[in-house]
């Protein structure tokens, strides 16, 4: 089966993707069946549609061209769009050449400037390249504006040339950033466009408001009107005339207005129905707060596939099942359709949460500190709208400067991390990942895969694109809280300044943990800290228990003038020499002008408020412990310096055989179906494909073979017992180096034969000196494949000194990796040691990202040793298990979220 077939676990089901305009379109391979509707498509659409796609009027053209493609079976791939119950397009392409096709489109003019011709280009494009099609060709006629726009707004790369008023289009199917960085952004506006009814509805029917207090429906009716919604809120239940003082309507039918948002809280059996009732009605969004559906195992599960078809059907976005409901504070919708006791106030954090518990202590706490949200939504089972449909939704949200979640599951991760990367170059995102556990260690016999752990994927995918992990749910509103108020910090320079001093103390032994640095300040610094009656100026700056509001205030403008500090941290406890609201006007006064981040911490005032008003209607955050506000402001100065760096590139490698490594994976696989681990020799051939320098390897069975191997690479060499099933060489006795001539060979192959109980060896010559390195990779069922590097040899498993990434690979993450290693030093000469090439570990580490994106079968791969000298990175011993594949799914293809993913 191709990826097209396989699409949510239903053979032949397509994709569900947005149009421009926010409704649901269906893109599927073609089947026979089809050919009748696409005929009748034919049927309906204009002499000009059917003219600039034949060049002519003939409708058996197209006719004919439709039996082509549903019936006849010569190579070619088409797909179809559903919009509306009906088909409304087609796109295909024959293969020409080898790497080359022809494509074409056929749209109904009724749905044109919906997007869909692009969206057919799209999956098009991402057909062919899965097929191997690097181009695809059009010939198009230059009158033919509509179609000429779709390809130069796709972002994919192309050549055009013009020909008797005829456009020859060569189009490069390859996903480049500027393409990409295109599909993101008509992605954000398509998802804008679905979810508005959802965040921003006009009216609001609560479906299963019962008349009795305490129950869903009858608080989240209670809270929409209690939170003044500014819109028309509809009751339905089929059993009473009035609920909450409201009308109430026996169906969403029934209700007398239009209905963009509902709010589903009847029993699991019912949902189904109601969903189809608010297709009917023209409903646009639903909350489904019913529980009862996939959290209760295979039963459940179908239920809930078949309310997401419903609502697809109806392009009608859905919020749940199992959830707690949703928030927006703009004051011109004020929409509270939850049934938490919590009202939230307004302010600039958008958080969602998996977990309904969750949700609320995220709201409670957020309202305690005075920080106040933009737009909250409780996921719950995530049928249809998830964490990444929300980054989409918040990167264009004026009203939204930083994004929290609470994950317990990732669909798409590999998506997720690109929009992350996208998003957070604007917007900080704060993610706390429920299911961390120290169980869970992946089964595996390679030294890389018995170090990854369920959360390494995680952790990789985060420190690539810029998500700011958080333990607690306290620390990612801590962590808010500094981030919602700029500037960001530029630096890591953190000054400590207050009548506190052993506050100042804890603060400074918490930066020290946390990576920022406490500079001693400049002599002219102090000598001005200490005419304002500082008894300690070298920083942290102890001004005193007695320091009055004006001499703080003072203080705090020597040093965020004086550019020796990139961040603040005002400690302050309370003490009859000055009121705390004094004090939190010394701070408002510096801090409006201030080029840098300030925080305060409060200690001994519990009526204190927990922000400072500025006049430009900033709030600084002011925290109860010194230590919760250094460990906030150390996550600032992560993101600031994440996001000023530059985005990186995946290099374009030379020496490398895409199709030399699919030939040794084919006939491995021909002769182990089940797959497994690769001789020596095939590993070889395999970073041979790659191109990576690696020490050859001699094959013998023999006493006489090894020394012919061992005199054929040139003495000193090393000897290896190759028999199956061994991986670590070493533990059995396995390895012998450093042998200088025949008599030393021979005694070597007779005791590492006795050892491993198998005749067959491995014999290379000696490598160059240099430090010892492992590179690794391991293919995650939903992360992909993971690449690591780390102290190698047989320090790998006792120093624990390594690093992961996730593919694709720039240069950016491939030095970060390589750097973070605690044995970088040695790379770099330690101690007049003579530096590594480190630039040719670097081409290795991309050599072996290439290798795992290119071989979908590579399960598992060790280079261990990888020695980096002077004179360059060469592999010593490398281990690789193939496994059975289908080809990796395409994860930038703009595709809505199927049930089952």
């Amino acid at each position: 089966m191709t990826a097209v077939e396989q699409v949510g676990g239903r053979p032949g089901a397509g994709w569900d993707v947005l149009a421009s305009d926010g409704s649901v379109v269906r893109i599927r391979p073609i089947r026979e069946d089809d050919e009748p509707a696409l005929e009748a498509m034919n049927r309906r659409v204009s002499d000009r549609s059917i003219y600039l796609r034949f060049f002519g009027i003939s409708r058996s053209n197209a006719d004919q061209h439709t039996h082509h493609l549903a019936t006849v079976h010569d190579g070619h791939v088409a797909v179809v769009a559903e919009y509306g119950g009906q088909l409304v397009g087609v796109a295909s392409y024959e293969p020409l050449r080898a790497g080359e096709a022809e494509m074409a489109f056929l749209l109904e003019d009724s749905v044109h400037g919906r997007g869909i011709g692009t969206l057919l280009l799209e999956q098009l494009a991402a057909m062919a390249r899965e097929n191997g099609i690097q181009r695809l060709r059009a010939d198009t006629l230059a009158e033919n504006a509509g179609m000429l726009r779709v390809f130069a707004d796709s972002g994919f790369e192309q050549v055009r040339r013009l020909d008797s008023g005829v456009v020859e289009l060569v189009l490069d199917t390859a996903y480049r950033p500027s393409t990409l960085e295109r599909m993101a952004d008509r992605e954000r506006a398509a998802e804008d466009r679905s979810l508005h009814r959802l965040f921003s509805p006009r009216a609001v029917a609560v479906i299963g408001a019962g008349r009795t207090p305490g129950g869903i429906g009858h608080e989240v009716l209670r809270n929409l009107v209690k939170g003044n919604f500014t819109g028309p809120v509809y009751a339905v239940n089929p059993h009473t005339d009035r609920v909450a003082d409201l009308p109430s309507y026996p169906s969403v039918v029934d209700v007398p207005g239009e209905v963009d948002l509902a709010i589903i809280a009847v029993p699991a059996e019912q949902v189904r129905q109601v969903l189809t009732d608010c297709g009917a009605k023209g409903v646009g969004g639903a909350v489904v707060l019913t529980a009862g559906f996939s959290e209760l195992g295979a039963a459940g599960h179908e239920a809930q596939r078949e309310i997401l078809e419903v609502a697809r059907r109806h392009s009608i976005r859905l919020i749940g099942p199992n959830c707690l409901g949703l928030v927006n504070t703009d004051p011109a919708i004020n929409l509270n359709a939850t049934f938490a006791e919590v009202s939230p106030t307004r302010g600039t954090l958008a958080i969602a949460a998996q977990s309904g518990a969750v949700g609320i202590a995220v709201l409670d706490q957020a309202a305690r500190t005075g920080l106040g949200i933009s737009e909250f939504v409780s996921l719950g089972n995530k049928v249809d709208v998830s964490g990444n449909d929300l980054l989409l939704h918040w990167w264009g949200d004026p009203r939204t400067a930083v994004i929290g979640l609470y994950l317990e599951s990732f669909g798409n991760p590999r998506k997720f991390g690109g929009l992350a990367r996208l998003v957070g170059r604007t917007k900080p995102i704060l993610v706390v990942k429920g299911g961390r556990s120290a169980g869970g260690r992946r089964a595996g016999a390679s030294h890389t895969a018995a170090a990854a752990t369920p959360e390494t994927a995680v952790d990789a995918l985060f420190a690539q694109s810029g998500v700011l992990r958080m333990d607690t749910v306290e620390e990612l509103v801590e962590t808010a809280r500094v981030l919602s108020v700029r500037p960001l910090p530029r630096g890591r320079r953190l000054a400590v300044v207050g009548n506190a001093g052993g506050a100042g103390v804890l603060a400074a032994d918490a930066a020290g943990r946390l990576g920022l640095e406490l500079p001693e300040l400049s002599p002219a610094v102090q000598a001005e800290l200490s005419a304002v009656g500082a008894v300690g100026s070298g920083n942290p700056v102890d001004l005193g228990a007695a320091a009055s509001p004006k001499s703080l205030a003072h203080a705090l403008k020597v040093i965020v003038d004086s550019g020796e500090a990139d961040i603040v941290l005002v400690c302050y406890a309370a003490t009859r020499a000055g009121r705390v609201e004094d004090i939190y006007d010394a701070v408002a006064r510096t801090a409006t002008q201030a080029e840098v981040p300030i925080v305060v911490n409060c200690v001994g005032a519990t009526h204190a408020a927990p922000e400072i008003a500025l006049a430009d209607g900033r709030r600084l955050p002011v925290f109860p412990f010194p230590e919760s506000a250094v460990r906030a402001l150390a996550h600032a100065v992560q993101y600031a310096e994440w996001r000023s760096q530059p985005q990186g590139v995946v290099p374009d490698l030379a020496r490398v055989d895409a199709v030399g490594a699919r030939a040794v994976v084919r006939w491995f696989l021909e002769q182990s179906p089940g797959g497994g681990w690769l001789g020596p020799l095939q590993a070889g051939q395999l970073l041979q494909c790659a191109g990576v320098p690696a020490i050859p390897v001699l094959a013998a069975a023999s006493r006489s073979e090894a020394i012919a191997a061992a005199e054929s690479a040139g003495y000193p060499v090393a000897l290896k017992t190759a028999a199956p099933g061994v991986l670590h060489k070493t533990d059995i006795g396995g390895v012998r180096v450093g042998l200088a001539n025949s008599v030393q060979v021979a005694t070597a192959y007779d005791e590492v034969v006795a050892a491993a109980g198998d005749p067959q060896v491995v014999v290379q010559a000696m490598a160059p000196a240099g430090t010892e390195l492992v590179i690794g990779v391991v293919r995650d069922r939903l992360f992909g494949p993971l690449l690591m590097a780390g102290s190698g040899g047989i320090l790998t498993d006792l120093l624990a000194d390594r690093q992961w990434r996730g593919l694709p690979l720039t240069d950016l993450d491939a030095t970060e990796t390589l750097h973070a290693l605690r044995c970088a030093p040695l790379l770099a000469g330690y101690r007049g040691a003579q530096a590594a090439d480190q630039e040719a570990v670097l081409d290795v580490m991309h050599r072996i990202a290439w290798l795992a994106e290119q071989v979908p079968e590579l399960a598992e791969l060790d280079i261990n040793p990888l020695i980096a000298g002077p004179s360059g990175a060469f592999a010593v011993d490398s281990r690789m298990r193939l496994t059975p594949a289908n080809p990796e799914p395409d994860w930038h293809a703009r595709r809505m979220r199927a049930d089952d993913a």
